[in-house]
């Protein structure tokens, strides 16, 4: 969704019965090259078993006291990170680390995949391995070869948004916080599902059936995080999303580099956004239900791009600090 117009916006938000989550696949990854590219920033690239190939991370490292860090993974929207519409291009992101004493790790090549494990082979795509990825294979990499102190943290915007609670349900203790900006957390009904329909196929021209199975497979539920929102117990965890009206950034003098028109960042942008607004808030109180505390911020105005989530990602920094402080 963070990439240009995307069809079938998410309308309704309404959950269905839980399913029993999958056994972790078992493989590894593996350090391919580490190379420093400025003063804190860095290029990894890890092999993962379970894709059979190279993966390019970018990493922001702390300015002085490099080792003993924990590390946030900070995920990309639907364009991966490939198209441009990626947190380094679009936000002070490299500035705004460069003071804080933390490992960032931000995945590349990853369009359209929702960072999940896809069922079956797309012939757009492949069949992306993204939770075992992310979860099993890339930590002990990024851990070792970073000196970090194993304390982890996960966000994500628009299609990530949504990854960012999957990944945390599906390995318990591997994050202390999560930060999940402007996403949709139902997935498993039917306007959720087209919804994720349409994003996977505008941002990469694959078919979803190919992530999830056909409708009402068992991997539609299991990738809701509304419905299994009880394993996000004990995180810390932040929640946020604009209103879909006009804000301060939705004029040609306050867009982002590389923004698409502004009348798309209007109309499509606005129409998006007030569809994760309303996920959100019921996201929120989903959560309110299960008595899991979360920090949840509605704001009255903003489309859906990419300085908003700038303000966001300071927003968010403290309660994301206070997790992985604990």
């Amino acid at each position: 969704m963070a990439t240009a117009a995307v069809t079938g916006l998410v309308t309704a938000v309404f959950a269905v019965a839980p399913t029993a989550m999958a056994a972790p696949v078992q493989t590894t990854g593996s350090l391919v090259a580490l190379e420093r590219l400025d003063k804190t920033l860095w290029r990894m690239t890890v092999h993962s078993e379970s894709m059979n190939r190279d993966i390019p991370l970018l990493v922001l490292r702390p300015p002085v006291n490099e080792e003993h860090a924990p590390t946030l993974y900070l995920l990309n929207g639907a364009g991966g990170g490939e198209d441009g519409a990626n947190w380094l291009a679009q936000t002070d992101a490299l500035e705004f680390f460069s003071r804080k004493h933390v490992n960032v790790v931000i995945p590349e090549k990853g369009i359209g995949s929702y960072y999940t494990d896809w069922v079956s082979r797309d012939p757009k795509i492949g069949r992306p391995q993204w939770e075992t990825f992310l979860t099993r294979e890339l930590p002990p990499v990024v851990d070792d070869a970073l000196a970090s102190d194993g304390r982890r943290a996960v966000a994500g915007l628009s299609m990530s948004a949504t990854s960012v609670f999957n990944l945390a349900i599906a390995r318990p203790g591997l994050y202390r916080s999560v930060a999940s900006y402007s996403g949709c957390a139902r997935t498993s009904t039917p306007e959720g599902e087209a919804a994720v329909r349409g994003i996977v196929y505008t941002a990469a021209g694959a078919d979803a059936t190919n992530m999830w199975g056909p409708a009402g497979s068992p991997g539609w539920t299991r990738n809701d995080p509304y419905v299994n929102a009880a394993g996000l117990r004990g995180l810390t965890l932040y929640l946020s999303s604009g209103s879909g009206l006009l804000g301060r950034y939705d004029t040609p003098e306050h867009q982002a580099p590389g923004a698409p028109p502004i009348a798309d960042q209007i109309l499509v942008g606005g129409a998006l956004e007030a569809a994760t607004s309303a996920c959100t808030a019921a996201m929120a109180q989903r959560l309110r239900s299960l008595n899991i505390p979360a920090t949840v911020h509605l704001r009255p105005t903003g489309t859906h791009s990419w300085n908003y989530w700038q303000d966001e990602l300071h927003r968010s920094w403290p309660t994301i600090a206070a997790g992985l402080d604990r």
